[in-house]
C-alpha cells in the first residue's frame, strides 16, 4: 500500500467522523475558536468559508471582523499556495473552486493568524488536509517571511490517533474543537 492510498483510506474515515459530528453538533461549535481569536485581536486573521461537513468559524470571524480585518482563501491554481481576499460578514460572495465561495471582489490581504479546514488531525498538531497541498504551501510561504500562527479548527472526533504525514506537511500551532484548545511549540 503506498503513502497516497494510506492517506485516502484515513481521508475517508475521518470524512465518515466529521459527518456524523457536523449531523449531531449542537450549541456554539465556535465558543472555543471565539476566545482563541480574542488573544490575537487585531491582527490580519484568515478564516475559511465552510464547504460540506466542516465546522463553520463564520460566528468567529464575523466578532473579529470588528477588531481588523479578516479574508478567506482564493485558490490561484494547481500547484500555487493560497492567496487571501478580504471578507465581510455581510459582503457580496461568487463560487470559487471546489464550491467554496470567495468574496466577489479580490482585496488581498496577508494573514497573520490562520484558521486552517481539515480532514483529521492528531495530537501533535499533525493535519491530514484535501490532498491538494494549499495550505502546506501557503503556511510554508507565511512562515519563511515571518510568524503566521495556523489555528486548525475541527470537531473533536476528527481527531486521529496517528497520521500519514510527510516532511513539507506544515504542523499547526494550535488545534481548536467544540470541547478544547491544544497548543504546540
Amino acid at each position: 500500500m503506498t503513502l497516497a492510498d494510506i492517506k485516502a483510506e484515513a481521508r475517508k474515515a475521518a470524512f465518515a467522523r466529521r459527518k456524523a459530528a457536523h449531523e449531531g453538533q449542537s450549541g456554539d461549535p465556535a465558543a472555543q475558536l471565539k476566545a482563541v481569536l480574542d488573544e490575537h485581536r487585531g491582527r490580519p486573521l484568515s478564516g475559511y468559508l465552510p464547504i460540506r461537513t466542516e465546522i463553520d468559524p463564520r460566528p468567529a470571524m464575523a466578532i473579529a471582523a470588528a477588531f481588523g480585518p479578516v479574508c478567506v482563501p482564493v485558490i490561484q491554481g494547481k500547484g500555487l499556495p493560497l492567496e487571501f481576499s478580504r471578507w465581510t460578514p455581510q459582503g457580496p460572495l461568487r463560487e470559487g473552486p471546489f464550491g467554496a465561495y470567495v468574496p466577489d471582489v479580490d482585496d488581498w490581504i496577508v494573514p497573520e493568524v490562520l484558521i486552517v479546514p481539515l480532514v483529521a488531525f492528531d495530537a501533535s498538531g499533525g493535519r491530514l488536509g484535501y490532498g491538494g497541498g494549499f495550505y502546506d504551501r501557503t503556511l510554508e510561504r507565511l512562515r519563511a517571511r515571518g510568524r503566521a500562527v495556523a489555528i486548525g479548527f475541527a470537531f473533536d472526533a476528527q481527531e486521529a490517533d496517528s497520521l500519514p504525514l510527510e516532511p513539507t506537511d506544515q504542523p499547526l500551532d494550535l488545534i481548536v474543537t467544540e470541547s478544547r484548545v491544544l497548543r504546540f511549540g
